[in-house]
């Protein structure tokens, strides 16, 4: 095969990812990844960075994610590659995009990471963006309705202290997770553009939670 333009593997990638998602739980869907994807290409305007392995890893990042899989982390990573592959792209910017891909969800940083690169930093940024603020409280609530899980229990108290099998195996309430997630990624953000972006989404889930809770008390 010849090799493509970076512009014509960013066509291709999109076109896969929009195919092979077309089902998916809608907070995990083609749409979830076009925002981060449009996030990633934000950032990476700021940010010193190798854009075409931002862009690969924006949008294969959820091509196969371990909690619609059975837990099995790898399979991410080796789908990614294994389109990526069939298109002739670079093995170094393969194996960093499944790279990116191992190491930027939520879960992963209960472990010591040991991979770490400005197109990691950027992704990650990407993707947290959208899981917080309005669309973070949609999707918190769109993934728990599709877990079968209550909205809120104030008998079961959210467990601040996850270990990560904890955390891959949880059945709380959806309002636990804005504890136990995602209020802490406005603390967890690795460039300055990221971190001012979450202050402002950080504020409406505060804004949200404190009406919930006025009316549910």
């Amino acid at each position: 095969m010849a090799t493509l333009s970076n512009a014509d593997i960013i066509t291709k990638t999109a076109q896969f990812v929009k195919t092979t998602l077309k089902e998916a739980e809608g907070g995990h869907d083609w749409w979830h990844i076009d925002r981060v994807w449009t996030n990633a290409k934000h950032l990476a305007q700021i940010e010193t960075c190798d854009k075409i392995v931002v862009e690969l890893a924006a949008l294969l990042h959820d091509i196969a994610d371990s909690k619609f899989h059975n837990g099995d982390e790898e399979i991410g990573p080796a789908t990614a590659g294994k389109f990526l592959k069939s298109i002739n792209v670079d093995d170094a910017v393969i194996e960093h995009v499944q790279q990116i891909i191992r190491n930027m969800s939520f879960k992963a940083s209960f472990g010591n990471v040991s991979f770490h690169s400005p197109e990691l930093a950027i992704v990650q940024d990407a993707d947290r963006l959208d899981a917080i603020g309005a669309i973070g409280i949609a999707r918190a609530f769109t993934y728990g309705g599709f877990k079968d899980r209550e909205i809120y229990n104030p008998t079961i108290p959210p467990n601040l202290n996850m270990t990560k099998e904890q955390y891959k195996n949880t059945t709380a309430p959806t309002i636990n997770h804005f504890y136990e997630k995602l209020l802490l990624l406005k603390d967890k953000m690795n460039t300055a553009t990221g971190k001012k972006l979450a202050r402002q989404r950080h504020t409406f889930m505060e804004s949200f939670l404190e009406q919930f809770y006025q009316e549910v008390q």
